[in-house]
Parts: C-alpha cells; sequence; structure tokens
C-alpha cells in the first residue's frame, strides 16, 4: 500500500544528498540502493572517481512480455546566487509543497518512480515483462552517467531485457507526455592574439577586438535547416565571454561560449563546418585574425513517433490525447542504441527547474506514484 510519509522522506533524503557537481553523486545513488533493498529488488552501483555514481536496478518476470526501462538522472544545478525563502538543501515541507533543489527536476520524478516500483513488487504482483531503472550522473553538464552506461552494456541490457517495450524518462513535463525535444551544441570559439603593452596597442594584436569581428560576423549567419512543424527554427546564442588580463596589456586571448539549440534532423556537423567557412573568410580579409571553434558539448534533437503503439497505450493509460513537444535537453537522445520508443512524462512544472525555491507539490507526487503504478501493471503485468 503506498504511504505518503515514506515517499516525503525518500525525496527529503535525495535532497539532503546536495548532488551537485561539487558532491557528486553517490550518496544519491547509496539511497536509492538501500531503499530498492528494502524490497528485495537488486540495485548495483557504479562509482568512479571520488564521488560520481550512477545506480541501475533489475526486476526479473517471466519475460513474456517486453520490458520497460526507467531513465533518470542524480545530479542538480547549484542554488545560484539569488536568495532563497527555504534553505536550497533543506528539504523543507511548507502549505502541501516540498521546497528544494532538485524537487523538481528530478529528485521528486525518481521517488515517485522508486516507490511505484517497490510497491508493485510488494504487493507481488506477477511480472511478465522485466523492469530496469538506472539513476545516472552528469546529466547537466555531460551526460557523463548516460554515456558509461551506454558504452559499457552489451546488448540488449546484459541480458536484462530480451525486448524493451519503452523508456520513460521522469523529468518534469507537469504530466504532459513528451515525444520530442530540441538538441544542442555548445560550442567554446577562441580568437588568438599577440600581447602588447597597452601604450602601444600597435604592437600587439587585440584577441577582443578579432572576437568583436567575429561576433558581427554570428549576428548575420542563420543557420540552414527547415523549421520543425513543433519545435520550430533552431536558435543560437552567444551566452559567456572572457579576455584580456590586465588593463596595461593588449589581451591576446578572447573566448566566447555559443548556445545552439537544433531539431530533429538536423546535422551538427553542417553547423560546424558554417562556422569554421566563417573564420576561414575572416582569416582572408583580415591577415592578424587567427581563431579555433570546438565542441563542448553535442546532444541531438529527438522525436518518437506519437502513433506508435506504446506512445498510444501509454497515454490511454495516464489520460492524455496528444502528445508534446519541449524546447529542452534531456538525455534521451543517447539512449537511442536502445532502439525503443522514448517518452519524457513526470510531476513537476518544468517552469521551477533552476530556479530560487524549487518546489513540488504533494500532491503531484502522490499522482505521479498512482500513474507510474498504473503503466507498469498495464505493460508488464
Amino acid at each position: 500500500m503506498y504511504n505518503c510519509h515514506a515517499m516525503k522522506e525518500l525525496l527529503r533524503k535525495l535532497i539532503q544528498a546536495e548532488t551537485t557537481i561539487e558532491n557528486g553523486e553517490l550518496t544519491a545513488a547509496e539511497i536509492i540502493s538501500a531503499e530498492f533493498g528494502g524490497a528485495g529488488i537488486n540495485a548495483q552501483i557504479e562509482k568512479w572517481g571520488q564521488n560520481r555514481a550512477n545506480v541501475m536496478a533489475h526486476v526479473g518476470s517471466a519475460k513474456a512480455k517486453p520490458g520497460i526501462m526507467f531513465v533518470c538522472h542524480l545530479d542538480v544545478v547549484g542554488p545560484g546566487e539569488a536568495k532563497w525563502e527555504h534553505p536550497p538543501f533543506g528539504a523543507v515541507e511548507s502549505d502541501g509543497k516540498i521546497y528544494g533543489r532538485g524537487t523538481v527536476d528530478m529528485k521528486g520524478g525518481i521517488a515517485a518512480i522508486v516507490k511505484s516500483i517497490c510497491q508493485v513488487i510488494n504487493e507481488g504482483t506477477k511480472l511478465q515483462g522485466d523492469i530496469v531503472f538506472l539513476a545516472a550522473a552528469g546529466e547537466e553538464t555531460d551526460s557523463c552517467g548516460i554515456k558509461r552506461f551506454i558504452d559499457n552494456c552489451d546488448w540488449p541490457l546484459r541480458g536484462w531485457l530480451p525486448s524493451i517495450a519503452g523508456v520513460v524518462i521522469p523529468e518534469p513535463t507537469d504530466f504532459a507526455v513528451v515525444t520530442a525535444h530540441r538538441g544542442m551544441m555548445w560550442l567554446k570559439v577562441t580568437t588568438k592574439g599577440k600581447a602588447a603593452h597597452s601604450s602601444s596597442p600597435e604592437l600587439g594584436v587585440n584577441a577582443i577586438n578579432s572576437m568583436r569581428a567575429l561576433l558581427d560576423e554570428l549576428d548575420k549567419y542563420r543557420i540552414d535547416a527547415e523549421p520543425h512543424n513543433l519545435l520550430g527554427s533552431s536558435s543560437m546564442s552567444v551566452n559567456t565571454i572572457s579576455g584580456g588580463k590586465a588593463m596595461n596589456v593588449v589581451p591576446d586571448e578572447c573566448i566566447v561560449g555559443v548556445d545552439i539549440r537544433t531539431v530533429p534532423g538536423q546535422n551538427h556537423e553542417v553547423i560546424l563546418k558554417d562556422l569554421r567557412q566563417i573564420l576561414i573568410k575572416l582569416k582572408e580579409q583580415h591577415p592578424t585574425f587567427e581563431a579555433e571553434v570546438s565542441v563542448d558539448r553535442a546532444v541531438e534533437a529527438i522525436e518518437t513517433e506519437p502513433d506508435c503503439g506504446f506512445v498510444r497505450e501509454f497515454c490511454n493509460t495516464v489520460g492524455v490525447s496528444e502528445t508534446k513537444a519541449v524546447s529542452y535537453t534531456t538525455d534521451a537522445p543517447h539512449l537511442k542504441p536502445l532502439g525503443a520508443p522514448i517518452i519524457i512524462f513526470g510531476p513537476g512544472k518544468p517552469e521551477l527547474c533552476h530556479k530560487p525555491d524549487e518546489h513540488i507539490e504533494i500532491s503531484d507526487l502522490d499522482k505521479a506514484v498512482k500513474y507510474y503504478k498504473s503503466i507498469l501493471l498495464q505493460f508488464l503485468a
């Protein structure tokens, strides 16, 4: 039987684990492993470095039906500099909500899935298809956890799943069924100059001036791609810049960070080629211009066919008539080697992600457990 108090306690522990990039995910992985262990479910922690970790759990079955996989991320962004009404890692309960970094993105969804799986097992349900649960490290930074899982896992999933009906990612969608999202490509562009004393700037090459020329070109650049019917056009934004070491030194380096969001069907390499052509053009126009571009992070866009059997049955189970697309990016594209439909569906309002006083409604946690349990029974019982 579902226990709301136990659900809230699990979520509190996960919030208080403070799984920022500085602290790592190991503590949260241990909390989840212990929770599964209490229900007799085998869970394995993969640890690397001092505190990085993935946690995986597997529930076997009669294998008469395809299995289902749930994929989560353990890490959170930092609390930021803005003031919080409640401590960001205090897991304070107030007015029917639980406050804290990660409540929405995505520890509320993790807690709900873990509890729903444990509930199904504790009730003695005879499963006809397997359950695989993965909570991975690093989704907010470099997707290192999901990449390790994909790179190290023999298909199909070390024999756990002979076939997979679908993958569910409990990112906060406010219970919308999401089947498509944008991709992203983070670029670092560096202009190189020549240092000199600022009293004689003509003896140097100013890397900031070179960057200004590049930024002017980027303002005019338009990514050549057909708009997506749900996600619209791709976008580009220059979001970081750094350069110069002292007021009396001509800067010999300037770096910008460029965030490009792509739509399904776009080739990241084409965009990268375009930018390199811009650098070549500037070099031809200005012989002292020197620059290079590198990819800091790249994740493809994703789109699951909304009319496929898994999506239709999922929508019927949770009472949703239409699927949606979102502009943000998840770990979902890294799961394409599974060859299974991917749905993003979870509790919490996505507009609260990464903001001060992030919180989730306790009623939404209760609803999530009911939905995930219904999904398990519909597809696997």
